[in-house]
């Protein structure tokens, strides 16, 4: 008797690719421009047709000027995303908390789209921004728009040089792209001392408990330090007297930035907070989440289409402007009281 043989099994499918972050770690550039909008009653569509377009739109642009380095990275806040798209929403994703510590305030403002926008050269921010803001005419009202800029040797405008501890390579996508904990949302990203003049930073043993480098630093019970990827800006206008840092950190979960705003404005223990607040106001708060490149590129499906049979999420209305017409990730201005 012959043996029967066995037929080939077939060839193992190649795994798949990652998805495509949005550009949330591409290097600083010298200008920048942070857009926060609220969609009206109504606008979901239009909003959901630009987010669509969006690197579309972004090539259309950056075409005329390749070397200036355009890029926007949008994000969806948590009363709009349920409005936006149906099915699962980001793990992480709720309304930016609110803190209160025994002297400073992280103060919660509303917010439903974020467009950070970043190029060599205003103008061609300016031109990107204007064409959202055509696309989305009638559709959202804005609530927040601050152009950062980069200032002298990368100081903001307390004197202090910023992010130059942004990790890098492998780390920076570990610390700022969330990974495939979160099903269907992989490729996402969660939008939330030195020495004055020389930028050393001070050893442990003379750094103040209360410095921002200190309070800034998160350490697991291993030993390992937890990062993000600041993106901050400086702004500023001259005539009203405001000026200060646009403060916008990615993170792979907000739990991390959550973790230093609490030991910012609290303290660990309560009342060590971050001295630099004593000569800055924070205006504004908001969270978002970037969803991956490959996620805008084929969005889920709307609420109202979705199979009647599969149950939703409850729908949230859209949220207001502020009171004083400010909203952001985190503005900083800088105080006159000093």
């Amino acid at each position: 008797m012959t043996a029967p043989q066995q037929a080939d099994a077939p060839p193992a499918a190649p795994p798949s690719a990652p998805p495509e972050p949005q550009p949330v770690l591409n290097p600083l550039t010298r200008a920048a421009i942070f857009l926060v909008v609220a969609v009206n009653a109504g606008g979901e569509p239009g909003a959901r047709d630009l987010l669509g377009d969006l690197a579309a739109l972004q090539r259309s642009v950056g075409f005329r000027a390749p070397d200036d380095t355009l890029a926007c990275v949008a994000g969806v806040g948590s009363q709009a995303w349920d409005r936006l798209f149906a099915g699962p929403r980001p793990a992480e994703l709720h309304p930016f908390r609110e803190l209160a510590g025994s002297r400073h305030r992280a103060v919660a403002t509303p917010g439903d789209l974020v467009f950070h926008i970043r190029a060599e050269q205003m103008g061609l921010c300016f031109e990107f921004a204007t064409h959202v803001m055509e696309r989305l005419a009638g559709a959202v009202t804005v609530c927040d728009e601050v152009h950062g800029f980069r200032y002298f040797d990368d100081r903001d405008l307390l004197g202090f040089v910023d992010g130059t501890e942004n990790p890098t390579g492998q780390a920076g996508v570990a610390a700022a792209i969330a990974d495939a904990g979160d099903p269907g949302f992989a490729g996402g990203s969660y939008l939330i001392g030195r020495t004055k003049l020389d930028d050393i930073e001070l050893p442990d043993d003379v750094k103040p408990s209360n410095s921002h480098v200190a309070v800034n630093t998160i350490t697991e019970p291993d030993g390992t330090e937890r990062k993000i990827v600041r993106a901050n800006m400086p702004f500023g206008s001259v005539g009203a007297g405001e000026f200060g840092t646009y403060y916008a950190a990615y993170s792979a979960t907000p739990s991390v930035t959550e973790r230093m705003l609490e030991r910012m404005f609290i303290g660990d223990p309560p009342g060590n907070y971050d001295r630099i607040l004593d000569f800055s106001t924070a205006v504004t708060g908001n969270l978002f989440f970037a969803p991956s490149a490959d996620f805008l590129d084929d969005l889920p499906d709307r609420p109202d289409r979705q199979d009647p049979a599969t149950p939703s999420s409850p729908s949230t209305p859209a949220s207001a402007p502020a009171a004083d017409g400010s909203l952001g990730i985190g503005g900083l201005k800088r105080s006159s009281q000093q």
